[in-house]
């Protein structure tokens, strides 16, 4: 081998033993850290629940620096909650809930969930707390029903301080949220260890959280790296979006009652095959929703009652008294369909213009009904008398 091929060899080893050396020590190149972040708007219902557990699976399947939850509800299910803070609990990525935007609420559900997070933060202008349940039924009516209460209170009150402590928060507060229905706006919740920080926007919340230590399962202390990263919004599916537009109240109550209609009519005028096609879809559709969303059940034997007493209305003209009874029946169960949870009330406009679209729609077939029965015969026998004949 020639001489000057041998020293070019050597050269080219020698540099590549010096490039290996320099990759080798160099300080590696930090990677640009990602946080994930959902949005929660409005109230706390199943679907919720599960949009939630899918993205702390893939935050944590992604390997995902922190998931911030931009939290803005009055409440919801206690046990869309529950499932809620077990999700947090054993999350392996940090959860931060962030209370916002200016005039949102952590309320009811909302407390519960923002105090369960590892950092608890809030804009300015928001608020926390107001977390006392809310009894199905009339308050004061027998001991049971104060006995009832009383357990719901303490099991409530029991769960939010032991959550208040494993995250070091204000116990005391957080129990007064529970029992005495006590809110505290987001200067109020920081200076009294409610929350960890209060943030103008989310660029400062990433600023305060870098640098922070949060302990995770197990005590194990992780420091949280969010300077400059990549957010990455994870929303909900295009299924998770028509369940939660069923798990609306307004659409669970207007489904029922657009349910009963259909059926009404096609019980009125038989063969008409649309309503009745119609009424059922809306029907199953109705108890989906009444189910996920945990309703009243004398709220809805009311309502049906009252359909039911217009229905009878046509068969049996009772000079009013069966319309009047569907009227108030209608009326009353749509006011405690869903009264045990303030957060899932139904817009009492809806329900004004649904009682009266729905007497409207009535008088209008059993004045049908009336007039026809009224109208002379005109086959038959009877459809003869009057008229001449030759014989």
């Amino acid at each position: 081998m020639p001489k000057y091929m041998v020293k070019c060899l050597r050269v080219f080893f020698f540099i590549s033993f010096i490039m290996l050396l320099v990759v080798a020590f160099a300080p590696a190149r930090a990677a640009t850290p990602r946080v994930h972040m959902l949005q929660v708007q409005g109230a706390i219902v199943p679907v919720v629940a599960d949009y939630i557990q899918r993205g702390i699976d893939q935050a944590e399947a992604e390997g995902a620096s922190a998931l911030i939850i931009e939290l803005d509800t009055p409440g919801g299910l206690v046990t869309s909650s529950q499932k809620i803070i077990q999700s947090f609990l054993a999350s392996e990525v940090p959860i931060v809930v962030y209370v916002s935007p200016a005039g949102g609420w952590a309320g009811s559900a909302g407390a519960f969930i923002t105090i369960a997070a590892h950092v608890a933060a809030m804009a300015p202008g928001t608020f926390i707390g107001a977390a006392h349940p809310v009894s199905i039924g009339p308050q004061g009516e027998s001991d049971t029903d104060d006995i009832m209460e009383e357990k719901t209170v303490n099991a409530l009150a029991s769960s939010i301080k032991s959550i208040a402590e494993q995250r070091h928060r204000n116990v005391e507060v957080a129990e007064d949220m529970v029992r005495k229905s006590v809110a505290k706006t987001d200067r109020e919740a920081l200076e009294l260890g409610v929350i960890d920080l209060r943030s103008q926007n989310l660029t400062e919340l990433l600023d305060q959280l870098d640098g922070r230590q949060v302990t995770m399962d197990g005590d194990v202390l992780i420091t949280l790296s969010t300077q400059g990263a990549v957010i990455e919004r994870v929303d909900m599916t295009g299924r998770e979006n028509i369940l939660l537009t069923l798990s609306n109240p307004n659409i669970a109550y207007l489904l029922l009652s657009l349910a009963m209609l259909g059926i009404f009519l096609e019980f009125s005028n038989p063969g008409a095959i649309l309503p009745g096609v119609f009424g059922a879809i809306a029907l199953f559709l109705a108890l989906y929703s009444l189910g996920t969303l945990q309703a009243n059940y004398a709220g809805i034997l009311l309502i049906v009652l009252g359909f039911g007493l217009f229905l009878t209305e046509l068969f049996v003209l009772s000079s009013g008294i069966l319309t009047a009874g569907g009227i108030i029946s209608l009326a009353f169960g749509s006011l405690i369909l869903f009264s045990g949870t303030p957060a899932l009330a139904i817009n009492p406009f809806l329900i004004a213009g649904v009682v009266v679209g729905v007497a409207a729609v009535f008088l209008l077939v059993v004045g049908a009904v009336v007039r026809s029965h009224r109208r002379p015969q005109i086959s038959g026998r009877e459809g003869m008398v009057g008229k001449m004949a030759t014989v």
